[in-house]
């Protein structure tokens, strides 16, 4: 039997809601591209918004900002476990007709999973210096799917550089979200999207899982506050 993927469940419910040929949908560029793939196969637009900077979803003021008359749905995407203004959204959607088509809820975790991974997600925030640390809304409980700091310097390499000596250091980080998906050739738009683009160029995922240690937190501590302001000069 074969895999459904996201894009294959997202799809069906675009189909379900009527959404087709003529129709636009927006969604968030900075997320893979499954979210515009679906919305492209069932023959609509997706049409990009921004994020919000602190939870890294869909922001409610930028969705509004791109809504017209061919507007049919949003998509929201809650990113690395932290979920999207669904409130927001929702009275948006009631007050132009349109659809809200959830991509999927955050990921199921077992009680005890999710309280020791937000424990680490707290040791770790109340530690890091030289980055900048997740920010949880009011009223949410981030499950920390990923736990994402942004790099602050001047662009990508200050991320990389970073990112190279972290590795250098045995702390297995990543980048989350590479290229955002409007600027990907198959998607290509004109539309700016500063603050996508700002964390697609300063976002950097750390090590954290809930059998990681106090001293495995530890170490990625002490390697990131080692760097924390040390790497301003753009990565070979």
């Amino acid at each position: 039997m074969g895999t459904t993927t996201l894009s294959d469940t997202l799809r069906a419910g675009l189909e379900k809601q009527g959404i087709g040929i003529g129709d636009e949908v927006v969604v968030p560029a900075y997320c893979d591209s499954e979210v515009a793939a679906a919305v492209r196969g069932v023959g609509a637009l997706p049409v990009f918004a921004d994020i919000d900077p602190g939870s890294f979803c869909i922001d409610p003021v930028s969705v509004a900002a791109v809504v017209n008359e061919r507007t049919a749905a949003v998509v929201p995407v809650h990113l690395f476990g932290h979920p999207a203004d669904m409130v927001c959204l929702h009275a948006l959607a009631q007050r132009h007709g349109m659809k809200v088509v959830e991509s999927g809820g955050p990921a199921v975790v077992s009680s005890v999973e999710a309280v020791r991974r937000r424990q680490h997600a707290e040791f770790l925030s109340a530690r890091l210096t030289g980055v900048v640390v997740p920010r949880v809304a009011a009223g949410v409980r981030h499950t920390y799917e990923q736990y994402v700091v942004r790099v602050p310097g001047n662009g990508r390499p200050d991320r990389d550089a970073f990112k190279h000596a972290l590795r250098a250091r045995g702390v297995r980080c990543h980048v989350p979200v590479r290229t955002p998906v409007h600027r990907l050739p198959q998607f290509r738009t004109d539309v700016r999207l500063p603050e996508t683009e700002r964390a697609a160029a300063e976002c950097l995922a750390l090590p954290l899982e809930a059998s990681m240690t106090r001293r495995e937190l530890q170490r990625i501590v002490s390697a990131c506050n080692a760097l924390g302001g040390l790497l301003m000069e753009p990565a070979c």
